[in-house]
C-alpha cells in the first residue's frame, strides 16, 4: 500500500460508486474552491457563484471529455465504472453529462483514496483546460 493511501487496494475495490463519487466530488470542490483563491476571488458571493460554475454537471462532464485522452487503462476503468452506473440524474441534469460527471468524481475519488494527490490535481487541472 502506497504510504499516502487512505484506503488498501482491497477495501478500496469494496466501495461503491456512489462512495467514490462522494469523496471525489468533495475533492473536485475544494481543488476549485483553493483554485479560486489562488486566483483572487475573495468575496463571498463570487467564490460561490464561481466555485458554482466550476463543479456544476455540465462543467464536470466537459472536464471528464478533456482527460479522458489522458487516462490509464486502469483509471479508464473506475472511470466506466462510474459513468455507466445506473444512477438517476437529477431533473435538471443531462444524462449524458450527469453520467460523465459521475465518471469523474469517481475517478478522482479513486485516486484520492489510493493516494495518488499528485494524478488528482494533474487531471482537475486538465479538466479545465489548464496547460502545465
Amino acid at each position: 500500500m502506497d504510504s499516502s493511501a487512505i484506503l488498501p487496494p482491497e477495501r478500496l475495490q469494496l466501495l461503491s460508486v456512489q462512495a467514490l463519487a462522494h469523496v471525489g466530488d468533495g475533492v473536485y470542490e475544494l481543488l476549485a474552491r483553493v483554485r479560486l483563491c489562488m486566483r483572487g476571488v475573495h468575496t463571498a458571493g463570487a467564490l460561490h457563484r464561481e466555485a458554482v460554475a466550476l463543479v456544476r454537471c455540465r462543467a464536470q462532464a466537459e472536464a471528464a471529455r478533456r482527460i479522458l485522452p489522458a487516462l490509464t487503462p486502469g483509471e479508464e476503468r473506475v472511470f466506466l465504472r462510474g459513468r455507466n452506473a445506473k444512477l438517476r440524474p437529477p431533473k435538471d441534469a443531462d444524462p449524458a453529462d450527469y453520467g460523465l460527471a459521475t465518471g469523474l468524481e469517481c475517478l478522482l475519488g479513486h485516486l484520492y483514496l489510493s493516494g495518488e494527490h499528485d494524478r488528482v490535481r494533474y487531471l482537475f487541472e486538465m479538466g479545465l483546460g489548464i496547460e502545465g
